[in-house]
Formats: C-alpha cells, structure tokens, sequence
C-alpha cells in the first residue's frame, strides 16, 4: 500500500492563480521523481467549527480558502529519495510561496486500509 503525504494550507482567494500554477509545476516534478500520484483540492465545503476544523487548523482568514493537498509513493523510504529530489530540483526556485508556510499542516502517513 502506498505512503502518503498529506497537507493543509491557507491561500488567499487573491493568491489561487500563483497556487495553481505553482501545484501544477510541482506536481510535474514529484511524478518525474516517482510519485505514485499527486493530488490537490481546493476548499469546497469546509466550515469553520466550533472546536476543530480545517480553516481552524490552518487560522484561515475570511479571504483565503482551504487547500487539501496529497501526494503518495511506493514507501516511505522511495517517498525520502523522491522529496530529497525534488527539494534540490532548481525548476521550483522560480516560485515565491502563495501562502504563509507557517500555517501549513502537513505530515507523512502509513496507509492501513485501501478499498
């Protein structure tokens, strides 16, 4: 089963061009790497709750929107290679970041369950 990437940023309604731009050009990169896949949602249908949520997780602001982002590998140490690639890889130094990289939410998971 794969291994996934998942992440969770803020990006200003005014920033969403540059995001999609900069996701498109990535995502190019990470399948060139070895991605398995790479995937990027955009807020939908995401309220603000009461106690937890995803614009709570990232403190979005009432002019950004939510971004569910994943990506996913063969395994964890192929997904280690790929991002070591991909970090080093001078096509993604052309891009200024959309969004406050400080408020992003992301982490490495062990899929356990694939239907």
């Amino acid at each position: 089963m794969p291994y996934v990437d998942g992440f969770i940023v803020a990006v200003p309604k005014d920033n969403i061009e540059a995001y999609k731009d900069m996701a498109r050009a990535a995502g190019d990169v990470w399948k060139e790497y070895g991605a398995l896949s790479y995937v990027e949602c955009i807020g939908d249908d995401v309220p603000y709750g009461e106690l937890t949520s995803f614009p709570r997780a990232v403190q979005a602001k009432d002019d950004e929107v939510v971004i569910f982002a994943w990506i996913t590998y063969p395994s964890r140490e192929e997904r280690d290679e790929i991002n070591a690639k991909v970090m080093a890889d001078p096509r993604l130094d052309k891009f200024t970041m959309p969004f406050d990289g400080k408020r992003m939410i992301y982490g490495g998971f062990k899929s356990f369950i694939e239907l």
